[in-house]
């Protein structure tokens, strides 16, 4: 099981696209080296205000490139980096993996999965109508599914650029399911 990152990024502001770099450094227990969500402690900018000594589970936000062919077809121009993810995969099912996950990328770096990215508001001011696309009603539930990637914490430090692999590493059983954070 694995597949390949297509691209990588990183900004130093809280700026919501995160230009794309030739390669990021993920630096553990912290995340992206330069990125303005790395830290040890909670780094988003609204969530800081009220929980700041709470530890960040959202070090680095995954996003799976099959996302923008589905917001491409519904007349979306969407593009990695764009929705502020800083590692952009393809063939890997990051919505579906559980709570737990690590995932090898290249030859170094580790991160764990731990959990959901919650969609803001701000999506909309990117691009009007977009929130609504990262929202799916479960089949057979009252629950929404979210589509805006996973968030992940560095366990193993290193460089990571387009064209490396992803190795997926599932947990121990039983499994637990992706829950916003």
């Amino acid at each position: 099981m694995g597949g390949t990152v297509t691209a990588v990024s990183r900004s130093a502001t809280y700026a919501f696209s995160k230009p794309n770099r030739s390669a990021i450094n993920l630096l553990a227990g912290l995340g992206v080296e330069g990125d303005a969500h790395a830290g040890e402690t909670i780094r988003h900018q609204f969530r800081m205000t009220y929980e700041p000594d709470l530890p960040n589970l959202r070090q680095v936000h995954l996003m799976h490139a099959e996302l923008f062919d589905e917001l491409a077809l519904k007349g979306f121009d969407v593009s990695a980096g764009q929705l502020g993810e800083n590692i952009t995969t393809r063939g890997v099912d990051l919505l579906g993996l559980p709570t737990g996950t690590l995932l090898h990328l290249g030859g170094e770096a580790v991160v764990e999965v731990t959990g959901l990215r919650n969609p803001c508001a701000k999506i909309n001011d990117f691009r009007s109508g977009l929130l609504g696309e990262m929202f799916v009603l479960e089949p057979d539930s009252e629950e929404f599914a979210f589509k805006a990637g996973v968030m992940a914490v560095v366990r193993h430090g290193g460089p990571v650029k387009p064209g490396d692999s992803v190795v997926i590493e599932l947990p121990p059983t039983p499994h637990r399911r992706l829950e916003r954070v």
